[in-house]
């Protein structure tokens, strides 16, 4: 054995025995006569000591020490002097008496401790070293400890794990498909899942009614903080249920994990708010209740008084921001860029000071007068001291920009204190939605989303009024997971493809195995998928996911420590019979 103790483990219960320890060199300090060095693996730290005066030959190898060699260290545990309270052996050291070095090492790009001085890009590219750093192991460890909780608790459901394969047949509906060649079948591809959705549904038809499954899914889509083009699924399924089997099966879940892990109890059920509510109230289908800042619709009370910007608009909506009326003008002209944004799509901000002195000053006050902007007040419940934000145009839009603008509210007032969690549920999503550009409907969540049945008469009629047996699990304004009752009447089905705007032969091109299966005794059924990355970024307290995956990609997709993707050999493709365009020669 290279050790008999980690160097996390020891303690003043320790003193006096002789151990051996194994790690990476953190550092080395020299003062006088004595040389220290810190030896680091993933359980911890440990102090070592050197003495000049009676390990002469000892000190002098120990002071030719670099940053991360690796060493063995045997010796005896002592008290320290200098206590460090900030780490666990911070009582005890080790006075050596025998040092190995085991391997040398260069000196590395960044420093690898808690705090590293390594930009993204450099970690990135040597990532082998950044996982050295006690952040990032810890947040692995939060994972694996997850993945074992989140296995434990559907295990006592009655969840079988079942695998599901890799490659499979393209169905390019939603995010593009990651493809891969077929040498033994030229001109042909097989496809990198998204999800297991048709696979768990046909095992459900298989009769396996409680299917579970921690699992790598592939999408080839734009690049953000809680995107990657490979990630994990907890992927989950069960038969003869309805949504309030699975809202409380899963909300269970989340309760486990949360006990298990965080230590944070919740005795009541999850809030449960409609998507149309969400939208209204919060501009967001994932809205974060952490705050409040309910985003209030205020069209009756601005319009007819010629401000143009207001009559012409289809809905004006504002949020109170309590105690902020004192915000400079600077720091409106801000707000103002910020709801102009690309990605936000507002045309301006209108502004109203409630001051604590009484006065009202507003940025649209020569159109409307004091009684007026009180009355504004009134419906939005703005007091003495607050700001009045607002947004007009269309509905959906300006929804969605109030409720980014609350989002950005909530951060400059520090009112998402990442320690506390209010979970949800989203509701009655719509089925379908409308796309201008390709003038057809497209499914909210997947083809496979069963409709409230009391909405399935109008599917024909209105598609767009029907509403979803869907739900989401939302955290934080984090949306942790989705699902919902799936059709499992193949007539349904081909009706639902006949909305989606599929001709029979492309269904049956597409999804006709499953559509066969259907025939043969298809339970109800119904499930749920979480996105594990996520739910791990939240209970480690980041915005990315990128620091609990062990070798992420960067935001273009490339694991630039690997340097891929990259080309391949002429006689690769030939075996593929893959030509290149010129511009990819």
């Amino acid at each position: 054995m290279y050790r008999t103790n980690t160097c996390g483990e020891l303690r003043i219960s320790d003193a006096g025995k002789t151990i051996t320890l194994a790690g990476w060199v953190q550092k080395t300090r020299e003062f006088g006569g004595m040389t220290f060095v810190d030896l680091r693996d993933r359980y911890g730290l440990t102090q070592l000591v050197f003495n000049m005066e009676t390990e002469p030959d000892l000190c002098r190898q120990a002071r030719d020490l670099g940053r991360e060699f690796v060493v063995r260290a045997t010796g005896k545990v002592a008290e320290r002097s200098n206590k460090n309270q900030n780490i666990p052996t911070g009582d005890i050291e080790i006075h050596v008496t025998k040092l190995e070095i085991l391997n040398p090492a260069e000196v590395p790009p960044f420093t690898i401790e808690e705090a590293s001085d390594g930009g993204d890009e450099i970690r990135m590219k040597y990532r082998y070293l950044d996982l050295r750093r006690s952040p990032l192991q810890r947040n692995l460890a939060l994972r694996h400890r997850m993945a074992q909780e989140i296995r434990k608790y559907l295990d006592l459901q009655g969840f079988l794990e079942i695998e599901t394969p890799v490659m499979i047949k393209s169905t390019p509906e939603g995010a593009r498909d990651f493809v891969v060649p077929s040498r033994m079948n030229p001109g042909q591809f097989y496809a990198l899942p998204q999800s297991p959705q048709m696979f768990k549904q046909l095992l459900m038809v298989s009769g396996y009614d409680r299917y579970m499954q921690i699992v790598k899914c592939f999408r080839d889509e734009d690049l953000r903080a809680d995107r990657q083009p490979e990630f994990t699924q907890i992927d989950c399924e069960m038969a003869f249920v309805e949504q309030n089997d699975i809202l409380s099966t899963f909300e269970g879940m989340a309760k486990h994990l949360f006990k298990h892990v965080l230590n944070v109890d919740f005795d009541k059920p999850f809030l449960r708010i409609p998507y149309e509510q969400a939208m209204s109230e919060y501009g967001s289908d994932k809205p974060d209740l952490r705050f409040g800042m309910k985003i209030k619709e205020i069209g009756s009370q601005v319009t007819g008084f010629g401000f143009q910007v207001f009559d012409d608009a289809e809905y004006t909506g504002a949020i109170v921001a309590k105690g902020c009326a004192g915000f400079t003008r600077r720091q409106l002209d801000d707000l103002t860029e910020f709801v102009k944004k690309p990605q936000i799509g507002a045309k301006g901000l209108i502004y109203t000071r409630y001051s604590d002195d009484g006065t009202i000053k507003s940025s649209v006050d020569k159109f409307f007068d004091a009684a007026a902007l009180q009355g504004w007040a009134e419906v939005t419940g703005a007091k003495t001291g607050d700001l009045l934000l607002i947004l007009a145009g269309k509905k959906e839009k300006t929804l969605k920009a109030l409720g980014e603008l609350r989002l950005e509210m909530g951060r400059q007032l520090n009112l998402m204190n990442k320690n506390t969690f209010i979970p949800l549920w989203v509701v009655d999503f719509p089925l379908v939605e409308w796309d201008d550009e390709t003038q057809r409907f497209y499914a909210m969540h997947h083809p496979f989303t069963a409709p409230k049945p009391e909405d399935i008469p109008i599917l024909d009629i209105d598609p767009g009024k029907v509403h979803a047996n869907a739900y989401d699990l939302v955290i934080n304004g984090v949306e942790i997971g989705g699902g919902s009752i799936r059709i499992h009447d193949s007539r349904l089905q081909a009706k639902m493809f006949e909305v989606l705007g599929f001709t029979p032969e492309q269904a049956e091109y597409r999804f006709g195995f499953l559509m066969n299966a259907f025939k043969y005794g298809a339970p109800p059924h119904g499930g749920i998928a979480f996105g594990f990355d996520r739910w791990v970024s939240l209970f480690a307290g980041l915005s990315s996911i990128r620091d609990v995956i062990a070798f992420p990609k960067n935001n273009m997709g490339r694991d630039v420590m690997q340097d891929s993707p990259s080309q391949i050999d002429a006689e690769q493709l030939k075996e593929l019979n893959i030509r290149l365009g010129q511009n990819e020669l």
